[in-house]
Protein backbone atom coordinates (compact mmCIF):
# COMPACT_ATOMS: atom_id res chain seq x y z
CA UNK A 1 0.00 0.00 0.00
CA UNK A 2 1.04 3.26 -0.92
CA UNK A 3 0.53 6.35 0.90
CA UNK A 4 0.74 10.57 0.75
CA UNK A 5 2.71 12.71 1.58
CA UNK A 6 3.14 14.90 3.91
CA UNK A 7 2.65 11.93 6.53
CA UNK A 8 3.84 11.09 9.91
CA UNK A 9 5.21 7.28 10.53
CA UNK A 10 4.29 5.98 14.08
CA UNK A 11 6.05 3.19 15.22
CA UNK A 12 3.89 2.13 18.30
CA UNK A 13 6.53 -0.80 19.53
CA UNK A 14 8.85 1.26 19.63
CA UNK A 15 7.13 3.90 21.62
CA UNK A 16 6.07 0.84 23.98
CA UNK A 17 9.59 0.17 24.65
CA UNK A 18 10.64 3.15 25.50
CA UNK A 19 7.71 3.82 27.76
CA UNK A 20 8.68 -0.10 29.59
CA UNK A 21 12.36 1.40 30.21
CA UNK A 22 11.34 4.66 31.72
CA UNK A 23 8.56 3.76 33.66
CA UNK A 24 10.60 0.68 35.42
CA UNK A 25 13.08 3.29 36.23
CA UNK A 26 9.56 5.10 38.07
CA UNK A 27 8.89 2.35 39.62
CA UNK A 28 12.14 1.06 41.41
CA UNK A 29 11.70 4.68 43.13
CA UNK A 30 8.16 3.77 44.33
CA UNK A 31 6.63 6.32 41.94
CA UNK A 32 3.73 6.08 39.97
CA UNK A 33 4.18 7.39 35.78
CA UNK A 34 0.92 9.17 34.21
CA UNK A 35 1.92 8.86 30.45
CA UNK A 36 0.97 11.83 28.62
CA UNK A 37 -0.60 11.30 25.15
CA UNK A 38 -0.57 14.63 23.60
CA UNK A 39 2.40 15.32 22.00
CA UNK A 40 0.49 12.78 19.21
CA UNK A 41 -2.92 14.22 20.13
CA UNK A 42 -3.66 10.79 21.85
CA UNK A 43 -3.17 8.63 18.42
CA UNK A 44 -4.73 5.33 19.61
CA UNK A 45 -1.19 3.34 18.79
CA UNK A 46 0.27 5.51 20.92
CA UNK A 47 -2.45 4.93 23.81
CA UNK A 48 -1.92 1.56 23.70
CA UNK A 49 2.02 1.79 23.08
CA UNK A 50 2.08 3.53 26.78
CA UNK A 51 -0.53 0.93 28.42
CA UNK A 52 1.57 -1.69 26.96
CA UNK A 53 4.80 -0.36 28.25
CA UNK A 54 3.24 -0.20 31.83
CA UNK A 55 1.29 3.18 31.73
CA UNK A 56 -0.37 3.57 35.52
CA UNK A 57 -2.52 6.27 34.45
CA UNK A 58 -2.59 8.31 31.11
CA UNK A 59 -2.75 12.13 31.20
CA UNK A 60 -3.59 14.72 28.35
CA UNK A 61 -4.52 18.49 28.39
CA UNK A 62 -7.75 18.29 26.34
CA UNK A 63 -10.66 16.98 26.82
CA UNK A 64 -11.63 16.01 23.23
CA UNK A 65 -8.16 14.11 23.71
CA UNK A 66 -9.24 12.40 26.78
CA UNK A 67 -12.51 11.19 24.84
CA UNK A 68 -10.19 9.34 22.74
CA UNK A 69 -8.05 7.86 24.82
CA UNK A 70 -11.41 7.01 26.20
CA UNK A 71 -12.21 5.30 23.13
CA UNK A 72 -9.48 2.79 22.89
CA UNK A 73 -10.97 0.71 25.72
CA UNK A 74 -8.43 1.43 28.58
CA UNK A 75 -9.13 0.97 31.65
CA UNK A 76 -6.61 3.15 33.10
CA UNK A 77 -7.15 6.23 35.39
CA UNK A 78 -7.77 9.40 33.11
CA UNK A 79 -6.13 12.71 34.29
CA UNK A 80 -6.38 16.09 33.01
CA UNK A 81 -3.05 18.38 33.02
CA UNK A 82 -3.81 21.66 32.03
CA UNK A 83 -6.00 23.99 34.87
CA UNK A 84 -9.20 23.32 34.28
CA UNK A 85 -11.74 26.15 32.83
CA UNK A 86 -14.25 26.72 34.96
CA UNK A 87 -17.02 27.22 32.40
CA UNK A 88 -15.76 23.19 31.70
CA UNK A 89 -15.90 21.72 34.85
CA UNK A 90 -18.81 19.21 33.78
CA UNK A 91 -16.94 18.34 31.30
CA UNK A 92 -13.85 17.71 32.85
CA UNK A 93 -15.36 15.19 35.80
CA UNK A 94 -17.30 13.50 32.70
CA UNK A 95 -14.04 12.72 31.34
CA UNK A 96 -11.54 12.31 33.67
CA UNK A 97 -10.97 10.78 36.64
CA UNK A 98 -8.50 13.22 37.91
CA UNK A 99 -7.34 16.92 37.51
CA UNK A 100 -4.49 19.14 38.39
CA UNK A 101 -6.22 22.71 40.10
CA UNK A 102 -4.44 25.62 41.35
CA UNK A 103 -8.08 27.45 42.17
CA UNK A 104 -10.40 26.99 44.79
CA UNK A 105 -13.56 28.88 42.48
CA UNK A 106 -12.52 26.06 40.11
CA UNK A 107 -12.45 22.87 42.79
CA UNK A 108 -15.85 24.55 43.71
CA UNK A 109 -17.21 24.13 40.30
CA UNK A 110 -16.06 20.74 40.24
CA UNK A 111 -17.27 19.81 43.48
CA UNK A 112 -20.85 20.34 42.40
CA UNK A 113 -20.39 18.88 38.78
CA UNK A 114 -19.43 15.99 40.64
CA UNK A 115 -22.48 16.28 43.09
CA UNK A 116 -24.73 16.78 40.03
CA UNK A 117 -23.07 13.43 38.14
CA UNK A 118 -23.17 11.20 41.46
CA UNK A 119 -19.40 11.04 40.49
CA UNK A 120 -16.52 11.47 43.10
CA UNK A 121 -13.73 13.26 41.47
CA UNK A 122 -9.76 13.11 42.09
CA UNK A 123 -7.26 16.10 42.44
CA UNK A 124 -3.97 17.29 42.88
CA UNK A 125 -3.12 20.74 44.25
CA UNK A 126 -0.53 22.34 42.41
CA UNK A 127 2.16 24.39 43.93
CA UNK A 128 5.03 26.92 42.25
CA UNK A 129 8.01 25.93 43.02
CA UNK A 130 9.68 28.37 41.45
CA UNK A 131 9.20 27.85 37.22
CA UNK A 132 6.02 30.29 37.43
CA UNK A 133 3.59 28.63 35.21
CA UNK A 134 0.83 27.09 36.90
CA UNK A 135 0.46 26.37 40.74
CA UNK A 136 -0.33 28.52 44.34
CA UNK A 137 2.22 30.30 45.66
CA UNK A 138 3.43 27.81 48.60
CA UNK A 139 2.07 30.34 51.23
CA UNK A 140 -1.34 29.71 49.98
CA UNK A 141 -1.18 25.84 49.24
CA UNK A 142 -2.88 25.69 53.08
CA UNK A 143 -5.58 27.68 52.42
CA UNK A 144 -6.48 26.31 48.95
CA UNK A 145 -6.09 22.69 50.40
CA UNK A 146 -7.90 23.38 53.92
CA UNK A 147 -11.41 24.85 51.85
CA UNK A 148 -10.69 21.58 48.58
CA UNK A 149 -10.96 19.16 51.77
CA UNK A 150 -14.64 20.53 52.75
CA UNK A 151 -16.01 20.39 49.38
CA UNK A 152 -18.55 17.08 48.62
CA UNK A 153 -17.82 14.97 45.71
CA UNK A 154 -13.44 15.75 45.53
CA UNK A 155 -10.71 13.80 46.78
CA UNK A 156 -7.78 15.66 47.61
CA UNK A 157 -4.82 13.29 46.67
CA UNK A 158 -1.90 15.15 47.41
CA UNK A 159 -0.09 17.75 45.67
CA UNK A 160 1.83 18.27 42.12
CA UNK A 161 4.56 21.20 40.81
CA UNK A 162 5.46 21.69 37.26
CA UNK A 163 8.70 22.60 36.14
CA UNK A 164 11.05 23.35 33.10
CA UNK A 165 8.63 24.07 30.90
CA UNK A 166 7.65 27.87 31.06
CA UNK A 167 10.70 29.65 33.14
CA UNK A 168 12.93 26.44 32.04
CA UNK A 169 13.57 25.59 36.32
CA UNK A 170 15.26 22.58 36.57
CA UNK A 171 14.05 20.20 39.17
CA UNK A 172 16.48 19.79 42.23
CA UNK A 173 16.53 18.34 45.59
CA UNK A 174 15.86 21.75 46.67
CA UNK A 175 12.34 22.24 45.06
CA UNK A 176 11.31 19.25 45.59
CA UNK A 177 11.84 19.70 49.24
CA UNK A 178 10.02 22.72 49.42
CA UNK A 179 7.35 20.91 47.60
CA UNK A 180 7.61 18.20 50.80
CA UNK A 181 7.39 20.90 53.45
CA UNK A 182 4.18 22.66 51.89
CA UNK A 183 2.54 19.16 51.39
CA UNK A 184 3.61 18.42 55.18
CA UNK A 185 2.39 21.85 56.17
CA UNK A 186 -1.36 21.21 54.79
CA UNK A 187 -1.23 17.40 56.39
CA UNK A 188 -0.61 19.00 59.73
CA UNK A 189 -3.81 21.71 58.84
CA UNK A 190 -5.77 19.56 57.26
CA UNK A 191 -5.82 15.76 58.51
CA UNK A 192 -5.26 14.63 55.05
CA UNK A 193 -3.29 11.80 53.84
CA UNK A 194 -2.14 13.81 50.66
CA UNK A 195 -0.16 10.52 49.82
CA UNK A 196 0.30 11.77 46.64
CA UNK A 197 3.45 13.99 45.24
CA UNK A 198 3.56 14.69 41.27
CA UNK A 199 6.95 15.78 41.35
CA UNK A 200 6.81 17.08 37.35
CA UNK A 201 7.40 16.17 34.13
CA UNK A 202 9.76 14.16 31.96
CA UNK A 203 12.35 17.05 33.50
CA UNK A 204 12.51 15.58 36.58
CA UNK A 205 14.05 11.96 35.29
CA UNK A 206 17.75 13.06 35.60
CA UNK A 207 17.31 13.80 39.11
CA UNK A 208 15.80 10.58 39.48
CA UNK A 209 18.56 8.61 37.30
CA UNK A 210 21.08 10.61 39.68
CA UNK A 211 19.53 8.77 43.01
CA UNK A 212 19.26 12.23 44.56
CA UNK A 213 15.17 12.29 44.07
CA UNK A 214 13.68 12.40 47.32
CA UNK A 215 11.78 9.18 48.15
CA UNK A 216 8.35 11.16 49.48
CA UNK A 217 8.37 12.24 45.13
CA UNK A 218 6.08 9.12 43.92
CA UNK A 219 4.47 10.42 40.91
CA UNK A 220 5.72 11.68 37.48
CA UNK A 221 3.76 12.95 34.35
CA UNK A 222 6.03 11.59 31.58
CA UNK A 223 5.52 12.36 27.80
CA UNK A 224 8.57 13.65 26.25
CA UNK A 225 11.07 11.33 27.68
CA UNK A 226 9.32 8.03 26.35
CA UNK A 227 7.88 9.40 23.21
CA UNK A 228 11.04 10.41 21.70
CA UNK A 229 13.61 9.36 23.91
CA UNK A 230 15.09 12.36 24.89
CA UNK A 231 16.51 13.97 27.81
CA UNK A 232 14.24 17.28 28.02
CA UNK A 233 17.01 19.51 29.77
CA UNK A 234 19.07 19.44 26.58
CA UNK A 235 17.40 16.86 24.35
CA UNK A 236 20.21 14.55 24.19
CA UNK A 237 18.83 10.93 24.25
CA UNK A 238 17.92 9.24 27.21
CA UNK A 239 19.64 5.98 28.56
CA UNK A 240 17.41 2.99 27.60
CA UNK A 241 15.40 4.59 25.07
CA UNK A 242 15.64 4.74 20.81
CA UNK A 243 14.97 8.00 18.92
CA UNK A 244 13.71 6.80 15.86
CA UNK A 245 9.95 6.52 17.36
CA UNK A 246 8.35 9.15 14.56
CA UNK A 247 9.21 9.66 11.52
CA UNK A 248 7.97 12.53 8.75
CA UNK A 249 7.94 12.29 5.16
CA UNK A 250 7.16 15.30 2.57
CA UNK A 251 7.71 15.32 -0.87
CA UNK A 252 10.04 17.52 -2.95
CA UNK A 253 8.28 19.64 -4.99
CA UNK A 254 10.43 22.28 -6.71
CA UNK A 255 14.18 21.32 -6.85
CA UNK A 256 16.20 24.76 -8.44
CA UNK A 257 19.99 26.34 -8.35
CA UNK A 258 19.28 29.68 -6.31
CA UNK A 259 20.94 32.37 -4.33
CA UNK A 260 21.31 31.76 -0.98
CA UNK A 261 20.25 35.56 -0.34
CA UNK A 262 16.75 37.06 -1.67
CA UNK A 263 16.98 40.38 -4.31
CA UNK A 264 15.38 43.29 -3.63
CA UNK A 265 14.34 46.02 -0.73
CA UNK A 266 13.26 43.46 2.00
CA UNK A 267 10.79 43.95 4.66
CA UNK A 268 8.76 42.09 7.21
CA UNK A 269 7.97 38.14 5.54
CA UNK A 270 4.37 36.73 5.73
CA UNK A 271 4.40 36.05 9.88
CA UNK A 272 6.07 39.80 10.79
CA UNK A 273 9.44 39.07 11.08
CA UNK A 274 12.45 40.43 9.47
CA UNK A 275 15.08 37.34 8.74
CA UNK A 276 18.65 37.53 8.37
CA UNK A 277 19.87 35.68 5.53
CA UNK A 278 23.64 33.67 5.23
CA UNK A 279 25.21 34.33 1.88
CA UNK A 280 26.49 30.45 0.93
CA UNK A 281 25.90 31.15 -2.78
CA UNK A 282 24.06 29.96 -5.20
CA UNK A 283 23.06 26.44 -3.81
CA UNK A 284 20.11 24.05 -4.99
CA UNK A 285 17.06 24.00 -3.08
CA UNK A 286 14.18 22.11 -2.84
CA UNK A 287 10.74 22.73 -1.24
CA UNK A 288 8.94 20.25 0.43
CA UNK A 289 4.82 20.19 0.73
CA UNK A 290 5.04 20.72 3.83
CA UNK A 291 4.35 23.89 6.16
CA UNK A 292 4.29 26.33 9.11
CA UNK A 293 0.69 25.18 9.37
CA UNK A 294 1.66 21.69 9.98
CA UNK A 295 4.54 21.55 12.12
CA UNK A 296 7.77 24.14 13.63
CA UNK A 297 9.97 23.93 10.84
CA UNK A 298 12.82 24.49 13.13
CA UNK A 299 12.16 21.26 15.02
CA UNK A 300 12.31 19.24 11.87
CA UNK A 301 16.39 17.18 11.43
CA UNK A 302 16.91 15.62 8.34
CA UNK A 303 17.88 12.18 8.48
CA UNK A 304 20.26 13.39 5.48
CA UNK A 305 22.84 15.35 7.44
CA UNK A 306 24.16 16.75 4.27
CA UNK A 307 20.45 18.84 4.23
CA UNK A 308 19.84 21.88 5.42
CA UNK A 309 16.51 23.36 7.12
CA UNK A 310 16.86 27.19 5.61
CA UNK A 311 12.84 27.82 6.99
CA UNK A 312 9.46 28.27 5.31
CA UNK A 313 6.43 29.92 4.85
CA UNK A 314 2.55 28.55 5.82
CA UNK A 315 2.74 25.91 2.92
CA UNK A 316 6.49 25.32 2.15
CA UNK A 317 9.51 23.89 3.47
CA UNK A 318 12.52 25.37 2.03
CA UNK A 319 15.29 22.81 2.08
CA UNK A 320 19.39 23.77 1.19
CA UNK A 321 20.44 20.41 -0.45
CA UNK A 322 23.48 21.20 -1.87
CA UNK A 323 25.28 18.77 0.16
CA UNK A 324 23.04 15.99 0.51
CA UNK A 325 24.91 12.62 0.80
CA UNK A 326 22.18 11.12 -1.16
CA UNK A 327 20.66 11.96 -4.72
CA UNK A 328 17.68 14.44 -4.36
CA UNK A 329 14.69 14.75 -7.43
CA UNK A 330 11.79 15.83 -7.62
CA UNK A 331 9.25 13.61 -6.25
CA UNK A 332 11.19 11.84 -3.94
CA UNK A 333 10.62 11.75 -0.36
CA UNK A 334 12.44 13.13 2.41
CA UNK A 335 12.86 11.87 5.84
CA UNK A 336 12.99 14.05 9.39
CA UNK A 337 12.83 13.34 13.18
CA UNK A 338 10.51 15.62 14.47
CA UNK A 339 11.92 17.20 17.98
CA UNK A 340 8.57 17.85 20.39
CA UNK A 341 7.25 21.13 19.13
CA UNK A 342 7.47 19.67 15.68
CA UNK A 343 5.45 16.49 16.27
CA UNK A 344 3.12 18.26 18.72
CA UNK A 345 1.94 20.22 15.69
CA UNK A 346 2.52 17.32 13.31
CA UNK A 347 0.17 15.53 15.68
CA UNK A 348 -2.59 18.20 15.33
CA UNK A 349 -2.52 19.47 11.95
CA UNK A 350 -5.14 17.34 9.76
CA UNK A 351 -2.91 17.96 6.81
CA UNK A 352 -0.40 15.71 7.56
CA UNK A 353 -1.62 12.03 7.00
CA UNK A 354 -0.56 9.77 10.49
CA UNK A 355 0.43 6.21 9.67
CA UNK A 356 1.40 3.32 12.05
CA UNK A 357 4.19 0.97 11.18
CA UNK A 358 4.38 -1.86 12.97
CA UNK A 359 8.13 -3.79 13.40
Amino acid sequence: MSFGTPRLEIHPDRIAANAWSVIQTCHAHGAQVACVTKVTCAHPAVVQALEQGGADMLADSRIPNLEAVAGTGTRLPLMLLRIPAPSQAMDVVRHADLSLNSSLQTLQLLSEAAEFLHKRHQAIVMVDVGDLREGVWPDRAVEVVKGAARLPGLEILGLGCNLACYGGVIPSVENMNALIAVRDACRKATGLDLAVLSGGNSSSLPLLASGRMPKEINHFRLGESIVLGRNVLDRSPWPGTRQDTLRLLAEVVELERKPSVPIGDRGQNAFGETTEFEDRGVRLRAICNLGRQDAVLDGLEPEDEGIIVVGGSSDHLILDVEDARGRVSLGQELAFRPGYGALLALATSPYVQKVVVKD
